[in-house]
């Protein structure tokens, strides 16, 4: 059977035309650009959220009396983390069982009541609760946003899509920070904080609104034998993006058992899914053990609140061009060696960071932190739902997220060790496990560049080579 298509036709055999190949021939369009804006609304929210604590933690103790030190500022930078354990294996898992985009609508509504929450506690336990379901909440968004988005982007621009959906964390941070700066300049900290929580959590509710109108993910559909909806969302992408409907039907998978978060762990995957949450555990445990005390740590160093948060932006900023740089890598040289380099570099920036005497070489070492670490991010991000199969790729990546929240609960009491004298120590850690998710992510040794996402997910390690 042949289509006609400006870019001419396109072929479907026998039995039909499986989804890759009817999103790449419909091809990249307004449609992908306006589901990178509508994910990246929510992800960017969402960053906002997991680094709010580091920057409402001085007001929070002016509000409540909390003395420098105090366990509950730890309970505080832990219970989104906490949260996001649960959440993301939850979430992930219920997603591959009712559907991405339920699960998104769901998990949003949640994340922008809780938030809000947050900002009208009286006590600090209940801050901490809020908190907690906050990100029991926003866990969601990571297993649900990037499986969309890799299952509706073609496969030649599928890894550069991912590494921009993650450059939103940029977009959150500098939202925080600025939010953060703003309300110093205006208001006691005592009061801001309470403003900062509430500000916070609305841009979720505005990604909530206009993302009511994308239709589920065309893969998941059809591995839960829902074939129609599936050539209806299939032909909203055609539409959108200025192409003839698809009238040839589309391949329907093998029946497959319910998703559960055992089958990630089992058979082929085994050992790619325990390297890949190596990888995870130990860029998470460096990454949010630094920059989750930084604030703290600067005003430590005698800067003044202002210029904490100015030298934050500066940071976010920092974090632009080791996304740009990342997007290009992992289509010229894989997602692979893109993922290893760039935590190579973090491991060395750590020690650089660490033998920083003056302000300047804090700035520039941080920037250098912030620079490789987040192309880390960027690249991680890209290959994880590549990784796994459609029926288990929110699961797989709700199981990487809760692993990453695993390594965020305990890297706060890691972190602290910067505002006690034992900087060494601390950066010597968080080098060591940079340096380990290096290794960890060459040892996977599966490249996913330019495969369709038919071609990927079941093989193990030996059967997919670089």
């Amino acid at each position: 059977m042949e289509l006609s298509s400006p870019s001419g036709p396109l072929r479907a055999g026998a039995p039909g035309l499986s989804v890759d190949a009817a999103i790449d021939q419909i091809g990249l369009g307004a449609f992908q650009w306006r589901l990178l804006a509508l994910c990246g609304l929510t992800w960017a929210a969402d960053a906002a959220e997991v680094l709010l604590m580091g920057f409402a933690m001085p007001g929070i103790s002016a509000s409540f009396g909390l003395a420098k030190g105090a366990p509950e500022l730890t309970w505080l930078l832990t219970a989104t983390f906490a949260g996001m354990v649960v959440g993301a294996a939850f979430w992930g898992w219920l997603a591959d069982r009712l559907g991405r985009r339920q699960v998104f609508l769901i998990t949003v509504s949640l994340g922008v009541l809780f938030g809000l929450a947050g900002a009208f506690a009286p006590t600090v336990p209940l801050l901490v609760l809020a908190r907690f379901l906050t990100g029991f909440a926003i866990g969601g968004t990571l297993p649900v946003d990037y499986a969309m988005m890799a299952e509706y982007v073609p496969t030649a621009w599928r890894g550069r899509f991912l590494v921009y959906l993650e450059s939103f964390w940029a977009a959150g941070t500098l939202l925080v920070a600025a939010l953060a700066w703003g309300l110093s300049t205006q208001l006691p900290p005592a009061e801001a904080w309470r403003w900062l929580l509430g500000l916070v959590a609305l841009p979720g509710l505005v990604g909530l609104l206009v993302r009511l109108g994308i239709p589920d993910s065309p893969r998941h559909l059809l591995t839960r034998g829902r074939s129609a909806e599936a050539q209806a969302a299939v032909n909203v992408v055609a539409r959108v993006n200025g192409r003839p409907a698809l009238l040839a039907p589309l391949q329907i998978p093998p029946a497959a058992l319910p998703a559960t978060p055992a089958q990630v762990l089992s058979g082929p995957l085994t050992g790619r899914t325990l390297l890949l949450a190596l990888t995870w555990f130990g860029l998470s445990l460096g990454y949010y053990g630094i920059f989750s005390w930084l604030p703290s740590f600067l005003r430590a160093g005698g800067m003044e609140l202002g210029q904490v948060y100015q030298t934050t932006v500066l940071l976010a900023l920092a974090q632009l061009p080791g996304y740009f740089l990342a997007s290009i890598l992992v289509d010229r040289v894989g997602r692979r060696a893109t993922l290893s380099g760039f935590l190579a570099l973090s491991a060395l920036g750590a020690y650089l960071f660490l033998g920083a005497a003056t302000p300047g070489a804090v700035l520039g070492t941080s920037a250098l932190l912030s620079f490789s670490l987040l192309g880390a991010w960027g690249a991680l991000y890209a290959y994880t739902p590549e990784l796994f199969p459609t029926r288990l790729r929110s699961t797989g990546m709700g199981l990487m997220s809760s692993v990453a929240r695993v390594a965020s609960v305990l890297s706060p009491s890691i972190g602290a060790m910067l505002l006690t004298g034992q900087l060494s120590a601390a950066l010597t850690i968080f080098a060591l496990c940079f340096a380990g998710a290096a290794v960890c992510a060459w040892l996977i040794g599966v490249e996913t560049r330019g495969q369709s996402l038919g071609e990927l997910g079941e093989a193990g390690p030996a059967e997919v080579q670089p």
